[in-house]
């Protein structure tokens, strides 16, 4: 059987967070959606609250995954220890709460969900995603397994969907907010984007106002990010795959305005 799994973009801000509650679940319902993966790193900007991902949860992720800002709101540590659907970069230090690979059993269906940070130039004190993903895919057993890759190199991304090509149902990229247009399925049947895009406001920069970018490029003291209200989208991916093999058979971009 094929199984439409839906991976959402980076969700910047409250009314980020407030497009994903109002069309999460029509999107769902319209292209019959049996897993859904969301990232909400930056609900706050830096970090999410707690009532943040419950919220994301509610509105209808099945796993929410998170980043390099993953402990910008410091009241989150508890709740990672406590809350399986919530991933943290599973390649961050051992040391923090939280964990990064989950398996989810859905009416006897078994999503394994990795969330993974990347290296380049983005956070080098971390465990080589690469050699901790082959530990990852031997604890356990799954029709179908998700990678979620934080990171900012294109090159870092494309690498490790090509090793893990064959081995992983669908990877897809986060954290640079702009959505790429190469997705596609891998020789040996990975899908695969380089990165989702993110969710929050239209008339910004990443989701943040505009002008404040600007002043920052100008070299001046553009104060604390703000992310603007106003008209929002929510960008991602559908990964259709087969449960005869674990693998997938197409991707296809989403972008709700």
């Amino acid at each position: 059987m094929l199984y439409s799994v839906l991976a959402v973009g980076d969700v910047v801000g409250e009314a980020g967070l407030a497009h994903l509650e109002r069309h999460l679940r029509p999107l769902q319902k319209l292209k019959n959606i049996s897993f859904t993966v969301v990232n909400g790193e930056n609900i706050s900007g830096v970090g999410l609250t707690c009532k943040q991902a419950w919220r994301v949860y509610d509105a209808g992720a099945d796993a929410v995954t998170l980043g390099n800002h993953t402990f910008g709101k410091m009241e989150i540590g508890r709740m990672l220890d406590e809350t399986p659907w919530l991933l943290r970069p599973a390649n961050l230090s051992g040391r923090m709460p939280g964990h990064g690979c989950e398996i989810f059993d859905l009416n006897g269906l078994r999503f394994r969900v990795v969330n993974l940070i990347g290296r380049c130039t983005l956070q080098w004190n971390a465990e080589n995603p690469f050699t901790l993903a082959d530990r990852l895919l031997k604890q356990g057993t799954a029709d179908f397994t998700l990678v979620d890759f934080h990171a900012e190199a294109t090159s870092e991304k494309l690498a490790l969907g090509y090793y893990l090509d064959g081995r992983v149902s669908a990877l897809w990229g986060t954290h640079t907010h702009v959505p790429t247009a190469d997705e596609r399925v891998y020789p040996k049947g990975t899908g695969y984007i380089t990165d989702l895009g993110m969710t929050g406001p239209i008339e910004s920069v990443l989701g943040v106002e505009s002008a404040q970018s600007v002043e920052s490029f100008l070299g001046g003291l553009p104060g604390r990010y703000r992310s603007p209200d106003g008209p929002c989208k929510l960008q991602g991916a559908i990964f259709t795959l087969d449960s005869a093999t674990g693998l997938c058979t197409a991707v296809e971009r989403v972008d709700i305005r």
